[in-house]
């Protein structure tokens, strides 16, 4: 039996990847770290334990303590800035007798940042969406037209991101973001936007690429989606992957226009559509143990056909004197 430790159950990624652990081939003791009391996911979770939030300066050391107390053999981090701090302070982490799925902390530091990540990937094969930070409102008015698109560098799960119409809106959000302000031109007609995941190998190689034609909520996770087969994306996520080279569950998001591919980002670490995946043939928490903690790589899966939609349920406890 594994000890697994997954972080930030009360989240969508969270209680995704405990969902994909449960219904993996090994057999799992899951314990479960949220820094709200009351997260959801540990009602699935074999033990809880309540959280420090990863911005606390005594987290490496609480992280740690859990690692060691447990006998953790792997940790996959359901939340962005989890797995942030752990790659800030990897040194640390490093050194405990246990294993961290993630990616390339180089790669991770760069993805992490969308406009750096432009930068990374402009002189590459791969065609990105013209993108600005230091022109004026005129200069990149005439690459975009309106509106363009607001996107702060170091956000995630669609957080912050705004319609920019006129000169007064882009130097208001210009001034209030500083050095996180970045806008591009809006692509698509937002009815074909993918997202994608592979398993990175490391050396260029990966494994699993399953692809979701989707549609957005309102909290920036996928509603519905489709699995789709399509070779131009095959082509397009080789060519990414050949040039960043991730290690382990890698999410590549892209965008068609004008039957061009486009990429809007890469999320190097398991994403919300995990428990989609799942549902599909490709359990990326059970991959994750397969190669972080076995040595292998992950064997093909067959992908299923199909279309999701997710919904809201409810999970009650009751009082004990009602029951």
């Amino acid at each position: 039996m594994y000890n697994i430790l997954v972080t930030g159950v009360g989240a969508i990624i969270g209680y995704g990847i405990i969902c994909s652990l449960k219904k993996s081939r090994y057999d799992v003791n899951i314990i479960g770290i949220d820094i709200y009391a009351d997260a959801v996911g540990q009602e699935w979770c074999d033990k809880f334990i309540q959280g420090l939030p990863a911005k606390d300066e005594k987290f490496p050391e609480y992280l740690g303590n859990v690692v060691k107390d447990n006998n953790i053999d792997l940790v996959i981090t359901g939340i962005e800035q989890d797995l942030t701090r752990i790659v800030e302070d990897f040194e640390y982490f490093d050194k405990l007798e246990t294993k961290f799925a993630i990616n390339d902390p180089g790669l991770i530091k760069i993805l992490n940042d969308k406009w750096l990540a432009h930068q990374y990937f402009l002189g590459s094969e791969i065609d990105l969406i013209p993108t600005f930070t230091e022109q004026s409102f005129q200069e990149i008015k005439k690459e975009t037209g309106l509106p363009m698109l607001l996107k702060p560098r170091r956000s995630y799960a669609s957080k912050g991101i705004q319609k920019i119409y006129d000169e007064a809106d882009f130097y208001y959000w210009k001034n209030k973001l500083t050095d996180d302000f970045m806008v591009q031109k809006i692509m698509g007609d937002g009815n074909a936007e993918f997202t994608v995941s592979i398993f990175g190998i490391g050396d260029g190689g990966y494994t699993n690429l399953i692809a979701l034609k989707r549609k957005l909520g309102p909290d920036g996770a996928t509603a519905k989606a489709e699995v789709v087969f399509d070779s131009e994306i095959d082509q397009y996520v080789d060519k990414i992957a050949k040039y960043c080279k991730p290690k382990g569950p890698t999410n590549i998001q892209i965008i068609k226009d004008n039957d061009r591919l486009f990429l809007l980002e890469i999320n190097p670490r398991i994403s919300a559509s995990t428990s989609i995946r799942q549902l599909f043939g490709v359990n990326e928490a059970e991959m994750c143990v397969e190669f972080y903690i076995e040595n292998k790589i992950p064997e093909k899966k067959i992908i299923k056909q199909g279309k999701v939609r997710r919904y809201i349920k409810d999970f009650v406890t009751y009082d004990s004197h009602h029951i």
